[in-house]
Order: C-alpha cells, then structure tokens, then sequence
C-alpha cells in the first residue's frame, strides 16, 4: 500500500502584496516540510492575490508575479511545492501554477478553462493553456489543475486520469455564496469517482473587496469518497494522507496529445503512517455560515485597506443593529463607534433600543440629534418648496443629514462608514442615495431582509444573551422618516417581497413566470417595476460582501438606461 502526504495551505492573501504573500508561502512550505508531507498546494494566484482585475494589463505587475514565484524554489528542498502565480507572455499572461520539486521550478501549468460569468472575467485577461501535465514523482503519478478546469466533466481532471495520474491536485479561488460548499462537493465527487483519481482541492480564504473566499478545502479519494475536510473562513494547513491503493493504476497513454508527461526526478516517501492524518471539519449551520462570510468580509476590507474604525448610524432597527454586531465580530467592540441621529419623528422605543445596543456590544455611543439641522434646512428650501406639498423629498432630508454627520466623523478620525441597507432595501431602491447609502462598505448589500432577521436570532443565540435587544426583532420595520411611518404601507410582507426578488435578481425570471409561481399579479408588476427603476441607485452604492449567487455590482450588470420590459 502507498500514501501521499498532502498539505493544502488554506491561505488569506492580499491583492498586489506580492512580498507579503509569498512571505506566508515560504512558512507554510517549512511547516508542511516540517509535517512530512510530499505536496504542498497553495490557492489559485497565490503570489498576486485574486484576483488581480487590471492589474495583470501592467506588464510589471505580471512580471514581478514571476519573478517573486521564480524566488520561491530555493525553499522547496525535500518536497513538491503547486504555487498558483500570473506567468507574463506576449500575448497575454496566463493565470499559472509552478510545479516545484526539491528546490527547483520543475514545470509551469497554464489554466485551461477561463470562466467569464458571474463575477469572473478571466477571458479578459488571461490566454487559456493547451495542455494538461502528468507529473512523475518516483511511484508517485499526479496532475496540478486551476479552479474551473475540474467543473468541466470531459476537461482536464478526465484527460489526466486517462494519461495516468492517480491524483489530481486542484488549485482554487473560488468564492463564497449561499450552498456553495455543498455544490462543490457534490461536482468533487462524481469528478472523482467518474475518473478513478484523488482530489485534493484547495481553496482561498479570505475577504478581497465584494467577494469572500471561504476556504472549506476538500480532498476525495478515487471512489469519491470525502477523505479530509478544512475549516470554512479561516487560514489553515491542512495535512491529509491519502491512501493511492485506492486509485486506479493505469498506463500513460502516449496518443493523448493534449498531455505532457513530467517526470520530476523526485521520489517522495510514500509510506503509510501508523495514523494517518484525516482532519475533518463540519460545515457551519447556514446562519453561521452567512455571519462569518460577512465577518469575514468587513474585517478584510477595513484591514486590507488601511481602516482601523468603523462608524454606523444606530437606528434602533433591525438593519443597522446587525451591521453593528457584524463589525463587533470583525473589529472588536473598542474599534466600532454607534450614532443615534433622532429626528423629531424618532420614536422613544427606538432611541432606546440604539442606545441598549450599543450597551450590549460595548462599543462606544454617540447621540448627536439632526434636529436643528433638519429645521435649518427645511427653512432654507422653503422659498424653492412653496406651493409644493411635503414628501419624499423632505423625508430623504433627514437621512443626507445623518449621513453628512457619519461621513464628517468618519473624516475627521480617519474610520470608515459602514452603511446599513440590505439587498431588498437595495433592490426595491428604499434606500436614500446620500444617506443612509453614504458610506464605505455596505455590509448587508446582499443580505435579503428575512434572512438580515434569521441571522440576528442566531447570533443571539450563539451568544446565548440578547447581543439583538427583543424589542429590535419584534417591532414592523420602518424608516421612521414621518409619523407612523411602517415599510408595510408601500411594500408586501418580506415573506412576500424577498421571494419575488430572488426570482427576479438571482434567478432571471420574467414577471409572467414570477406571477406562475402565485404571486399576484399587480404586487409583481409593482416590485419589478421599483428594481429595474432604481438600477442608477445601486450602480452609485458602497460595495458590500457577496452571499448569494447573484449579488448587485459584479454579478449583475444592467445598462441605467434600458426600457426593456419583459412583461
């Protein structure tokens, strides 16, 4: 019987930091080393950071990915290194992955299938490989792949299981959303098995801008078979023995001219253990799984780009109640100020609940209310509003206000704003432009409303004390922009709103097709309408984390001026 020790270094890298990423490379090589592993495999673009966008138009930035990856083989002594780096060509770089064996650079692998949907436009940038390497190390037959090269069923993992190799080490930055995890490992799993080879799939981890890599690093044996799992959100060496008695044994064919046979004259030990190492790590529950994507995702942003502070105008609403705890989660309570910005229709309950808030996560508390200025302002318009009838337009006023009032703060101690909307607020445009949408990264962006409730109920839960006072889960939402106001006098139920919106937004459904589903007719029209009415909104917001398949921004891309109907 043989056994690979493999080591996949779970890794959260930063875009363009490309000595303080190949710095972590370098530890988790010797500590892999220092784990008897025979293969160390690090994330998609590792060396760069994924992913670039147009810095791979800058001939410099490709060639000093190549140059810091050429720098790396030195530290490969005894073991093979996969490093996914931007390799520079003429024409355009490929997104690449070195093979190093013992201290040198042995073989460079091209990404063959460049995904461009979604968020991805690696066609932009990238020029697809033509050939598929099966690596030769002693007994040892293995292929290295790149993210989407495995999806493809008749791709790369099948040519190199028919050109010999018992293992297929996958290279990844794949991001997270909502039921990723298990969609990944069930395509593993019939990519295994249809193949008779090993997986062993790496993956990013990490917040870069609107998308959040989950880690959740998977190895599967020829069967199929879930053999080691890592940690979701959090960097991680993950060492495995994989056992290759379970592989198919076949001969190299020479007639596949899309396979390049390597042999890497070098011969890892491949021993069984007495106790082989199969770390597992359950799945979070999909409320934990949401919270720390989103954790994740705010505390990289501010890290990542200079931010320390956070500032969040403390409504008394469920929204704005979440983002604060998100940030407490991220930053920790001493980095997070709240603002309470009453008006004179603030509600008492509601200034309550700000301030119990912010007592319940101990962050620190400011009441500054608006309204002088929202008299001052409403004194200075009065010429131009005469004859006019009071509305939106005064209404939105007190939400500018407040947001020139995070915005100063937030200029004045060098913090970031985090807004507050979420993604059917987002969606329907109940959001203010210049208000209540001013801010540097909107944590909630893509989290519907019912599921903004469901995550605040499990964090209370998992804190086992209300961090979400009661009275913020139980009171009808609303802006409180006028007496008595309620979300409910110009929108359905959540219940009813959300669903409509993910048909619509995530799953491109047209409003004959929505209304089969048994919604009625006119609130469908109504909510459809709002949407495509309020595009110019969100193409001016504040990014914010990706949870669901489609996220506004990257994943949606709809012209501003477009009077397609659909009806």
């Amino acid at each position: 019987m043989r056994s690979c020790r493999v080591a996949l270094a779970q890794l959260n890298t930063t875009v363009g930091d490309i000595d303080g990423n190949c710095a972590r490379i370098r530890e988790a090589i010797a500590a892999a080393r220092e784990a008897g592993a025979a293969i160390v495999a690090f994330p998609e673009l590792a060396v760069t950071g994924y992913p670039p966008e147009d810095l791979l138009l800058r001939p410099s930035f490709c060639e000093a990915s190549r140059q810091a990856t050429a720098a790396l083989a030195p530290e490969t002594d005894g073991i093979v290194a996969v490093v996914g780096f931007v390799d520079p060509a003429d024409e355009a770089p490929f997104n690449a992955a070195a093979v190093f064996v013992d201290g040198r650079w042995a073989d460079t692998y091209h990404k063959r299938l460049l995904p461009n949907y979604g968020v991805f436009d690696e066609e932009r940038y990238f020029a697809p490989g033509r050939t598929t390497p099966v690596c030769r190390a002693g007994s040892l037959t293995f292929g290295v792949s790149i993210c989407e090269d495995i999806w493809e069923a008749d791709g790369p993992v099948a040519a190199m299981a028919r050109g010999g190799a018992e293992l297929c080490v996958n290279i990844n930055a794949s991001p997270y959303h909502r039921g990723r995890g298990a969609e990944r490992a069930r395509m593993l799993a019939t990519r295994a098995a249809d193949n008779g080879i090993a997986i062993a799939y790496v993956n990013a981890v990490g917040g870069q801008d609107e998308l959040v890599f989950d880690g959740n690093s998977i190895v599967l044996d020829a069967q199929g078979e879930v053999v080691a799992t890592g940690p979701q959100f959090r960097d991680e060496l993950i060492v495995v023995d994989i056992d290759l008695g379970e592989t198919a044994q076949r001969q190299t064919g020479s007639d596949l001219t899309d396979i390049r046979e390597v042999d890497l004259g070098f011969s890892p030990d491949l021993t069984p253990p007495a106790e082989p190492a199969r770390p597992h790590t359950p799945p979070l529950p999909d409320e934990a799984e949401v919270w720390e994507a989103l954790v994740l995702g705010t505390r990289d942003y501010l890290a990542k780009t200079g931010f320390t502070r956070a500032y969040i105008g403390l409504s008394g609403g469920i929204d704005s109640s979440v983002v604060a705890a998100v940030a407490v989660d991220a930053l920790g309570p001493e980095n997070v100020t709240g603002v309470s910005m009453p008006s004179r229709f603030s509600s008492g309950h509601s200034r309550d609940d700000a301030r119990d808030l912010a007592a319940n996560l101990g962050i620190e508390y400011l009441s500054i209310p608006i309204e002088p200025a929202h008299a001052a302002m409403l004194e200075m318009l009065a010429g131009a509003f005469d004859g006019s009838e009071p509305g939106l337009a005064e209404e939105n006023l007190q939400s500018r206000q407040r947001g020139n009032i995070l915005m100063s703060l937030a200029n004045k101690f060098g913090a970031l704003v985090l807004t507050t909307g979420n993604k059917s607020e987002m969606a329907t445009g109940y959001a203010t432009l210049y208000g209540d949408m001013a801010g540097g990264f909107a944590v909630l962006k893509d989290v519907p409303k019912t599921l903004t409730y469901a995550i605040a109920r499990w964090r209370n839960e998992a804190a086992g004390r209300d961090l979400i006072p009661q009275s913020v889960l139980a009171k009808p939402p609303s802006a409180e922009l006028r007496p008595d106001q309620l979300d409910a006098d110009s929108l359905p139920p959540y219940e009813v709103l959300d669903p409509i919106l993910e048909a619509y937004v995530e799953g491109d459904r047209s409003g004959p097709e929505i209304v089969a589903m048994g919604f009625d007719e006119a609130t469908v029209r109504h909510i459809l309408a709002l949407v495509d009415r309020n595009e110019y909104k969100r193409r001016q917001s504040p990014p914010g984390v990706k949870i669901t398949p489609r996220a506004f921004g990257r994943d949606r891309r709809l012209p501003i001026a477009n009077r397609y109907r659909d009806w």
